[in-house]
């Protein structure tokens, strides 16, 4: 896929078919994504691939994790939104919500539905981002942000869906028990990956983009 076509028709995919990902594919979308920039070069990022039993470890812990009323704790500190911020990312759960036909009195369909970003959105392989606890920087953030788009982009040129989400890794002693990753790492946020179901309602979404005008500034063009 050509890059600007890429750039401007990826989105979040949150229904997956369940046909597993070759492992050499995962592998050319990560080995590709490592060109991704960094600040002066420092690369520092680290990528868990997870699936099989793994993965299904994760979702069912997950979840009971939830059900149990365990209160997320992800170890990158969670902020709130006000103003427009939260305007957008209301807008953007009130289409999804209608999208799946989930009212907002039905707490039974929007736990269901919670569950899935528990789940990784139940795709067949999922990436988890660290960063090494000695990385005080906060630029390094930005770099696992670069990385995080590149893998996305990267992904569509094999037919992938991706969805950048931080409810898989709401439980870090979860991703732990299956992953392996030792405490020096920061678990900061997963990736859901895999080939998209068309079908599933929630794809449908086409989340909307403040218009140029508005968040560009242009010096020095009269």
């Amino acid at each position: 896929m050509e890059v600007l076509e890429a750039i401007r028709t990826r989105k979040s995919i949150r229904g997956y078919k369940p046909d597993p990902i070759p492992r050499e594919v995962l592998a050319d979308v990560l080995g590709t994504s490592l060109r991704t920039a960094s600040a002066i070069n420092t690369q520092p990022w680290e990528i868990t691939v997870i699936s099989g039993k793994a993965l299904e470890g994760i979702r069912r812990d997950n979840v009971k994790m939830l059900e149990s009323g365990v209160p997320p704790h992800p170890e990158l500190p969670e902020i709130g939104y006000s103003g427009v911020y939260r305007d957008r990312a209301v807008g953007l759960g009130k289409e999804l919500f209608r999208l799946m036909g989930i009212n907002r009195e039905d707490r039974l369909k929007r736990m269901e539905w919670a569950k899935r970003g528990f789940r990784f959105f139940d795709a067949p392989a999922a990436l988890v981002l660290s960063l090494d606890r000695s990385l005080e920087e906060p630029l390094v953030l930005y770099d696992l942000g670069a990385i995080a788009q590149t893998i996305c982009l990267a992904a569509l040129h094999y037919g992938l869906g991706t969805c950048i989400e931080r409810a898989g890794v709401n439980y870090p002693e979860v991703i732990r028990k299956y992953t392996g990753i030792p405490e020096s790492k920061q678990i900061i946020v997963g990736i859901a990956i895999g080939y998209p179901d068309w079908d599933f309602p929630a794809n449908k979404i086409v989340s909307q983009r403040e218009p140029l005008e508005k968040v560009v500034t242009w010096c020095g063009y009269d």
